[in-house]
């Protein structure tokens, strides 16, 4: 393993206390998850020697909670994402979703929670004659929370918080980390819906109101406008701030809801804390990446390819492995494992991306590299399908599946009849099964491979990584393909134009790379747009519009230097080939 490999897996995944003490080295590591994820079937050794052959192959990367917990005798939760039940708009109700908050990050999860509920500053409260403080002073609680169970784990903790458009206090929710040091463990989106752009593009006032929608619990509870702006002017808010600060994020909820394979059953108000998988109250899913760079053959050559039957197979695994850690998991509470049964959803995505495209001598920014991307998800998409359609013949479908309904859905209508014949007649195990996540841990794991479906970030670097005794610490690190290339390279090549780097690219060529994947992705793609640090905050306005119109059901955007910590920090990019040591570049 490189130094950073070895480091990340020392204080995120090794197993310490085991019955035969520390686990000697990753071998150990992934045949312990191998056993203990095959355990769901009725025939393990089989079913374990398929696990652990993607596993030790660096082919398929389960998320960090599988890695860290799974066959441990740690009371931790399998699942990265979880988002919380509906915070009830009373101090019961705020206290009850606190708790739920505080046993989800404790037994490992991120979580994502929508405040649109809650009344906003001024209001009456309910009782006692006072008047209610605001979703942002209650999201102050959560914050606290968080960084008090940091205290007592080497895991960062995360959350994301949702706020409606519409919400009387979505200027304050919009400013909200403007300051300084402030909601450090959240990531903030806002619920941008589809009357909002419309009023934004046509130039009209736009009603801030609570309830946004009418209480099924108290129909008769009556929505009250509290006041009207500018579209325009809120939309400036939103915008300024992305570019000021990185955030808010948007996420296009109207999007997220019209194109959710449970559209019949749910209505989804938040995502994970990254961003993409979208979630009902109490929702929960696992997630693995498929890692391109070790289906690539004869890297850098005219002959390169990708071994697409390989491919397939791998992601056949992996929707079963995942499929079974449903049943071997921990939840945090009950109601998250209902939903988690029901639905069985699962996040299958890719991580090195740019790596592989760069070793099948690929411009991210081309159209050939969007359509083998495109291709690559397609592949994906109709493997895992077929897969989870042939576990329902297996084992059964989901609880939740209405066929003739689900059948309807946009994006189960997009399958090739041969999957939509196959789920008519059998059903489908699993209600979503694809997310493209940020990877970024694991993807340091394998060697240094970009993460997800981001550019390559450098081709050198410094990166941080924190300890066991949560210190941090600093390593230098290769980009996996530069690495490669470099080992067969004549010292005074030139670098390939394939290495682009995410700073060197166009914002538009990041959100063109999202956009020709989200029709492959039923849950959600995690991306952010890196901009050039002299972007105005006109180029972020018509990004986020841009997003809108390209149909993605998020964006994130990022400036070098703005006032927030960065893990990575990229070296000079060099212009000729520098070798280094042997072990350098063995270990890059």
């Amino acid at each position: 393993m490189t130094p950073v490999s070895e480091a990340v897996w020392n204080s995120k995944y090794r197993y310490t206390e085991g019955p035969s003490g520390k686990e000697k080295d990753l071998t150990e590591c992934w045949r312990r998850v191998a056993h203990a994820v095959a355990g769901a079937e009725s025939d393990p050794p089989s079913w374990e020697a398929k696990f652990y052959s993607v596993l030790s192959d660096f082919l398929f990367l389960p998320g960090g909670r599988i890695l860290a917990g799974a066959g441990t005798d740690r009371r931790v939760t399998l699942s990265n994402c979880f988002v919380a039940g509906p915070i009830l708009d009373s101090i019961d109700g705020i206290l009850d979703s606190l708790k739920e908050a505080a046993v989800t990050m404790q037994l490992g999860g991120g979580i994502g929670c929508d405040f649109s509920n809650l009344r906003p500053a001024g209001s009456p409260a309910s009782a006692g004659g006072s008047v209610a403080s605001g979703p942002v002073s209650f999201m102050h609680i959560w914050n606290t929370l968080c960084e008090t169970l940091l205290a007592t784990s080497n895991r960062r903790g995360a959350m994301m918080a949702t706020l409606r458009c519409d919400h009387p206090d979505i200027e304050s929710f919009i400013a909200a980390k403007r300051q300084r040091g402030a909601l450090t463990n959240f990531n903030l989106s806002v619920l941008i819906t589809d009357d909002f752009m419309r009023a934004v593009n046509a130039d009209a006032e736009w009603q801030l109101v609570h309830p946004a929608k009418p209480d099924p619990d108290n129909p008769e509870r009556p929505r009250q406008v509290f006041r009207s702006l500018p579209a325009k002017a809120l939309w400036h808010q939103i915008v300024r701030a992305a570019h000021e600060t990185a955030e808010p994020g948007l996420l296009f909820v109207d999007q997220i809801n019209r194109n959710n394979n449970l559209f019949y059953c749910e209505n989804i108000s938040a995502t994970n804390p990254c961003g993409e998988i979208p979630l009902p109250p109490y929702g929960a899913c696992n997630l693995g990446s498929i890692n391109l760079t070790g289906l690539v053959q004869r890297p850098f050559t005219r002959q390169a390819r990708l071994d697409e039957q390989r491919l397939c197979n791998t992601v056949r695994i992996a929707v079963r492995f995942l499929d079974d850690v449903i049943d071997i998991s921990l939840f945090p509470t009950h109601q998250q494992a209902e939903q988690a049964h029901n639905t069985r959803r699962i996040g299958i995505g890719v991580t090195g991306l740019a790596d592989a495209l760069a070793m099948l001598n690929l411009h991210y920014d081309s159209d050939a590299a969007r359509e083998f991307a495109s291709s690559v998800l397609e592949l994906v998409r109709d493997a895992a399908y077929q897969s989870s359609v042939d576990l329902a013949r297996e084992k059964g479908a989901f609880n939740s599946l209405d066929k003739i309904r689900y059948l309807q859905a946009p994006f189960i209508r997009r399958l090739p009849d041969g999957l939509r014949a196959g789920i008519d007649e059998f059903g489908i195990r699993n209600s979503h099964l694809l997310a493209v996540a940020p990877a970024g841990t694991i993807s340091l794991l394998a060697g240094n491979v970009s993460s997800g479906i981001e550019p390559i970030f450098a081709l050198d670097a410094t990166r941080e990584v924190r300890e066991h005794d949560l210190s941090i610490r600093q390593l230098e690190v290769r980009d996996y393909a530069y690495s490669k290339w470099l080992a067969i390279a004549d010292a005074g090549d030139d670098i390939p134009d394939c290495f682009v780097t995410a700073h060197d690219l166009p914002a538009n060529a990041h959100l063109a790379m999202q956009a020709c994947l989200q029709p492959f992705v039923d849950n959600a793609i995690s991306k952010t747009v890196n901009l050039a640090g002299d972007a105005s905050i006109d180029d972020v306005a018509e990004l986020f519009s841009e997003a809108y119109s390209l149909g993605v059901k998020g964006c994130t955007v990022f400036r070098p230097g703005l006032a927030r910590g960065q893990v990575i920090h990229a070296g000079d990019r060099p212009d000729r080939c520098d070798r280094g040591s042997e072990e350098e570049t063995a270990h890059g």
